[in-house]
């Protein structure tokens, strides 16, 4: 074999391990096992500091969506029966993408975590903020029974 022909090679053989850790996926979803979803009917959006409000926005739609009442930062929260947190992680690679979202819905009384769910996508697999929100709310929102 020659020089180059290896060279070939182990340059292929890199080549493909850069871009397998470049696409890298995650989806999960928790719920307590005590939660009763048919308790759970308002809950509250509250907005992560220094966020533009856009991913929180997303959220209260996809929950109105979903059957729930919905408020948000900075409505006024009134008597929700969960408040509903997020962390949003983004990178850059030639734009902008969001590439970690948690949500986590927590008893407005208690502060005690109901449920919780996170997508993480690097660049290859990559979503839209909205396609986040809905996999990681859709994934939340199957854990009903």
């Amino acid at each position: 074999m020659s020089s180059i022909s290896r060279w070939v090679i182990v340059a292929a053989t890199f080549g493909a391990m850069a871009l397998a850790g470049c696409a890298v996926n995650r989806a999960t979803a928790n719920a307590d096992d005590t939660l009763r979803w048919d308790a759970v009917k308002t809950l509250h959006v509250k907005q992560l500091e220094g966020e533009d409000g856009s991913t929180k926005r997303l959220i209260a739609d996809r929950l109105r969506a979903s059957g729930f009442t919905v408020t948000a930062d900075p409505e006024a929260m009134g008597q929700p029966d969960a408040v509903v947190t997020y962390v949003d992680k983004w990178m850059w690679d030639l734009t902008m993408y969001m590439i970690e979202l948690t949500i986590t819905l927590r008893d407005a009384k208690t502060d005690a975590m109901l449920a919780t769910g996170n997508s993480y996508h690097t660049s290859l697999t990559r979503k839209s903020q909205q396609e986040m929100v809905d996999e990681v709310l859709g994934n939340i929102l199957k854990q009903r029974r």
